[in-house]
């Protein structure tokens, strides 16, 4: 072994030394704490901006001050005042470059329906938006600045989240910091609800729920751990991820995701597949003892619980035209029906069809008789837009405000959307509503939350719908409540360390009057374990508060999921209380931690007189899985009769949760038509084949209810033949129920299945629209739609042989295509093509010639076209001779599938352009701009030319636009769009005068009514359907001219209706006035500023400017063809009634 050199290593050592004596000195990088602070002076600039951009329209004695300005708030989505007084709010960069809303990618979305995990959307994301695919990309923004649009951009922009402090005490907020930012894969949503603890920092941000930790007292979250992932399975309409993260009654952390769904599994391996509906969930602060709580929502953005436990929202509707949002009591297992199948997919595919079970069943309204009785229905149809939602703790605002809800109304606009307050009170096992109140209006809040000293906080989305990188915080108190003692109390009792308070302290504050203070006393008692057991104990006993009674009972059953369960022990004897309220939530609390020990008395107030009481003994009982209950609670669903639907729910759950199948399947006998029902829902639950039984039921609504339970969702395979065979023995017609029976026919897709639908279609006495459902599925019954014809679920490819089905269904089709009924012929003719069923090539052309429908003429050639029919050639020259304008224009179109040559296409079409009808002229220029080399058609500069000379009809500009592009020649586009920028003469929407010309009013009516993208009945009304963002278009044809209807829709900011705008006037004299426009006249005018009118003379005015509009351009969002579709629907509507 070598000597080493004792000199070189002492040198060596000391250069060890030396090395971490500089390290141990070098002085920590500074971390960048990402706080900002305002003085006094920037905020007052601030403030005085805010208050004169807006004019808040208040309840009487309300006053709305700023309290956070635009340098400190950033497009707040959902706030929380922390113990502190200080504010959370989260905001989300990703929701302009990486939340996509399937109405601005309409061809996705039968790929989104079909996604049904996180995995499946991140595999989706990747291969659409592949580095392959850039150059179809562009759209998305390049962010990374790799030179690529692609997944990769989507990592870039991150969820925050703020903290805002008033550090000065001044009621303005000067301080900022940026405590949370993170949370950027590609398979991210926007954070939209937001929690603080004392422990930790809650954030929902799908795909996941979130626990943050500051670890180091910096107020950065440096510590995280998500208590639950999966959400966020489709991409649906923006804004319809997770939110509403609330503090249970129980201790536990509640949250919500809209309809985009949830797939994952709890902490036990509990599956949860509620990937098509949003849901309800909870767990304990640290993640464990997981549960889905309640399912079948849309949107609910945000919940309450108020001091009963009673957990209420309002759900957004499906922006359906005669739709609207719905208030909701939401109860342990309940479903209120919404599915996102119900909203896009199925409506793309040319396979499939219109049908829509939401609307069509009508699952939206409150109960009425013949409803689907799975779902538990909303009390009633409530406001529009939904989104911040609070409940008045106690010391909130005022005390004429107690025991009130607050939601928030968004529709985009201030003028439209404010704060409403409502009253409920018992119904039954629900509720009904008794008072509501528009308390603020003029103002767009998102959330809502209320503070320590009872003021109502409101973050303010200023205007419209997309981020504008500012917004601010108001807060509003009740001026009749100044001084109010218990306001002052309950700040100061919130803001108080309760560790320090002795049990007997703790027991004292059970009974304040504000719901936070007794909560916090709950939660600290909890964590006293038998002390605080004790405390409860006493208190459960004192029949002079019931308030204080509740959080006695909640506070055991807490002890006893967290603990112990013998602590729930003494809640069994309050199941004989006096206080029918005090039963109720003992067995509800009871039924929560699953207390066997208390099936008896359960059992026994099956039969109380108080529906709440026997509500939360049934679901108590099923939590227990207690077996002895099934025949008391099949007593008790039968002496509901089915009057009170929550009631039902109640019993029907317990019955599911025990789980047996053959208490409930020997129903299908009883004469009980109630049992019967009831027994198809628990059976549902349990996806049992069991179902088939009630196909045979004597009442077509249980069979009806039956075949729901069978055929949707995730389906009862087993039962599936039986559904089907009923369609050759059924007498009952529901249309739900025959269109279920007939899908079910084709997912089996057996000789026998097929046969069954022919026979149904040869029946006597079926409506048209179930045989030409009939004949539809006969059409697609080789290639059927991979999604549901019902209720749009994915249900997968399937192929079928033709060859075996056309000879089977040659006969049927060929007698339907010779009846009387215009439709059942175009049907049969439309299935002969999709079967190609080129044998019948003949036949078609005959009905080319000689059918008297212009639509069967139509649906013939086209059927000719598909099948590639060694007669179509002669067929399309037919055509284009044809009587009927709309058949020559077909065939027209198909004129490149013609042998003729481009040397005499071209002059061809010339000549039509020169000399037929317009709507020939329009298909001509299509059809030119869609053959094979015509970038190179030395006819284009002919074109253009009369294009410049005003030679070519307006009505013709649509179309010649789209030829061009079809081209795919840019020198020839660039040339079209100066001669258009010409034409314009600088006002924009003079490029879009082609839509000014006749279009087709069905189409323009569909897409008012339909069209998910432009979305014109969410904001609009027509006949008493449609939202209230925009003014009502029953007289919209008489009050606007075409053009005037044109400029609306592209440029809406250049006229604003009446009462839907904000104008702000200069005076000459130097001051200032910001309201809503209700009228302008010659001479002045007419604003509302506040609950004040004011007529302002023009002549006092030295300049005004109008808000921008909050409606989208619609030049954005439709193809000019729509857009003139549009403005000729909306120029028909002149309804003075």
């Amino acid at each position: 072994m070598p000597k080493i050199n004792p000199v070189l290593q002492f040198l060596g050592t000391l250069s060890i030394l030396l090395l971490l004596v500089f390290s141990a000195c070098k002085e920590k990088e500074p971390v960048d704490l990402r706080i900002t602070t305002l003085t006094k002076e920037e905020i007052a600039i601030q403030a005085e901006a805010a208050r004169n951009s807006v004019t808040p329209v208040l309840a009487e004695g309300l006053k709305l001050e700023v309290w956070g300005v635009d340098s400190l708030v950033k497009d707040p989505i959902a706030i929380h005042v922390a113990d502190d007084g200080s504010i959370y709010y989260t905001r989300s960069p990703r929701r302009n470059n990486a939340e996509f809303d399937i109405r601005g990618h309409q061809d996705w979305e039968i790929r989104s329906i079909a996604l049904q995990n996180i995995e499946d959307k991140r595999n989706f994301l990747r291969t659409e938006l592949s580095p392959e695919r850039s150059a179809q990309n562009e759209w998305l923004a390049d962010l990374n600045g790799d030179g690529s649009h692609d997944w990769k951009d989507m990592l870039e922009e991150r969820n925050e989240v703020f903290q805002l402090k008033d550090t000065d005490g001044d009621g303005m907020a000067d301080w900022g910091q940026k405590q949370v930012y993170d949370f950027h894969e590609e398979v991210t949503d926007v954070a939209g609800g937001v929690m603080k603890t004392e422990d930790a920092l809650y954030v929902a941000a799908g795909p996941d729920m979130w626990r943050l930790m500051d670890t180091n007292g910096d107020g950065l979250m440096d510590e995280k751990k998500s208590l639950s992932h999966g959400y966020g399975i489709h991409i649906g309409f923006g804004a319809h991820g997770m939110s509403g993260v609330e503090m249970g009654p129980d201790g536990r952390i509640y949250w919500g995701i809209g309809d985009i769904g949830f797939n994952g599994k709890g902490d036990d391996g509990t599956e949860y597949n509620h990937s098509n509906n949003g849901v309800i969930a909870r767990s304990n602060p640290d993640g464990s003892d997981f549960e889905i709580f309640a399912g079948g929502l849309r949107n609910t953005h945000e919940f309450v619980f108020d001091q009963h436990t009673n957990l209420i929202s309002v759900d957004n509707d499906g922006d359906h035209a005669g739709e609207k949002e719905r208030l909701v009591y939401i109860t342990r297992g309940s479903d209120t029906g919404w599915r996102i199948n119900w909203q896009f997919g199925k409506y793309r595919d040319p396979n499939n069809n219109t049908y829509k079970v939401w609307m069509d069943e009508k699952m939206f309204l409150p109960r009425w008789e013949g409803q689907a009785t799975f779902i538990t229905p909303p009390l009633m149809n409530y406001v529009s837009g939904p989104t911040g939602m609070a409940f008045n703790p106690g010391a909130g605002l005022g005390e004429r405000w107690k025991d009130h809800f607050f939601v928030v109304e968004f529709v985009g606009n201030a003028a439209n959307s404010g704060l409403h307050a409502f009253q409920l009170q018992p119904k039954g096992a629900s509720f009904e509503l008794t008072k509501t109140e528009k308390i603020v209006g003029n103002f767009l809040p998102t959330g809502i939350d209320f503070a320590p000293d009872g003021s109502l906080f409101m973050a303010d989305w200023v205007t419209g719908w997309n981020d504008k990188g500012y917004g601010r915080i108001w807060k509003m108190t009740d001026e009749t409540a100044k001084g109010w003692e218990l306001q002052k109390q309950t700040e100061a009792e919130i803001k108080a360390d309760y560790k320090k308070l002795s049990e007997t302290d703790l027991k004292s504050k059970l009974y304040f009057d504000d719901l936070r203070i007794r909560r916090k006393a709950q939660f600290e008692l909890v964590k006293r374990g038998k002390k605080g057991a004790d405390q409860f104990n006493l208190v459960i006993k004192d029949k002079s508060n019931q308030l204080a009674r509740i959080h006695g009972v909640l506070g055991l059953s807490q002890l006893a999921r967290l603990s112990d369960k013998s602590y729930a022990k003494p809640l069994v004897a309050l199941l004989q209380d006096t206080d029918p309220e005090i039963r109720a939530q003992a067995a509800k609390w009871l039924g929560d931690i699953r207390y066997k020990e208390a099936s008896k008395e359960l059992i026994a107030n099956l039969s109380h007189e108080n529906a709440r009481v026997r509500f939360f003994s049934a679901e108590a009982l099923g939590r227990a899985k207690e077996a002895t209950a099934i025949q008391p609670l099949i007593k008790l669903l039968e002496a509901n009769n089915d009057e009170d639907a929550f009631l039902r729910h109640g019993v029907t759950y317990a019955l599911s949760q025990i789980g047996q199948v053959a208490p409930l399947s020997e129903l299908s006998t009883h004469p009980s038509k109630a049992l019967r029902m009831g027994a198809v829902i628990a059976l549902r639950r349990l996806q049992s084949p069991e179902l088939a039984k009630f196909l045979d039921d004597k009442e077509e609504d249980i069979v009806t209810e039956a075949a729901r339970a069978i055929h949707d969702d995730l389906s009862v395979p087993a039962a599936m033949p039986q559904l089907a065979a009923l369609l050759a023995t059924t007498p009952f017609t529901s249309e739900p129920l025959i269109r279920r029976v007939i899908s079910a026919n084709q997912r089996l897709g057996k000789d026998e299945n097929l046969n069954y639908v022919l026979a149904y279609v040869a029946k006597p006495g079926i409506s048209d629209a179930l045989k030409i459902e009939s004949l539809a599925t006969l059409g697609t019954w080789a290639s059927p739609s991979v999604l549901d014809r019902v209720d749009g679920r994915y249900r997968g490819e399937v192929t079928r042989d033709p060859a075996q089905i056309k000879p089977k269904v040659a006969a049927t089709l060929e007698m339907q295509a010779k009846g009387s009924v215009v439709e059942l012929r175009r049907e049969s003719i439309k299935a002969m093509g999709k079967l190609g069923m080129s044998e019948m090539a003949e036949f078609l052309f005959g009905k080319l010639k000689t059918d008297p429908s212009q639509e069967v003429k139509v649906e013939a050639l086209n059927s000719l076209v598909v099948m590639n029919a060694s007669n179509l050639s002669d067929a399309i020259s037919y055509a284009m001779r044809d009587v009927s304008e709309g058949v020559r224009v077909a065939g027209l179109g198909l004129i490149a599938q013609t042998s003729l040559p481009n040397d005499q296409k071209v002059p061809l079409l010339m000549e039509i352009l020169k000399k037929r009808t317009l709507a020939e002229q329009q298909t001509a220029l299509l059809t030119l701009g869609g053959l094979p080399g015509s970038k190179d058609f030395k006819e284009w500069t002919a074109i253009l030319e009369d294009f410049k000379l005003g030679k070519l009809p307006e009505g013709t500009w649509v179309e010649l636009e789209e030829a061009v592009l079809a081209t795919g020649s840019a020198p020839l586009k660039a040339s079209y769009e100066t001669l258009l920028e010409e034409k314009a003469g600088g006002e924009p929407w003079k490029k879009f005068v082609g839509a000014l010309a006749p279009g087709n009013a069905q189409k323009g009516r569909n897409i008012f009514y339909q069209n998910q993208t432009a979305q014109c009945i969410r904001c609009h009304a027509y006949d008493d359907m449609g939202g209230n963002a925009g003014p009502a278009l029953d007289n919209i044809g008489t009050i606007l001219s075409k053009e005037e209807l044109l400029i609306a829709l592209v440029d809406p900011s250049k006229r604003l209706a009446p009462g839907y705008g904000s104008i702000t006037v200069n005076l000459v004299g130097g001051s200032k006035i910001t309201g809503i426009l209700l009228e302008e006249k010659k001479e002045s005018y007419w604003i509302q500023v506040g609950t004040e009118k004011k007529e302002i003379a023009k002549k006092e005015v030295a300049s005004s400017a109008m808000a921008a509009s909050s409606m989208p351009p619609m030049g954005v969002l439709l193809s000019k063809r729509e857009i003139r579709d549009l403005v000729s629907y909306l120029s028909t509507l002149k309804r003075t009634e």
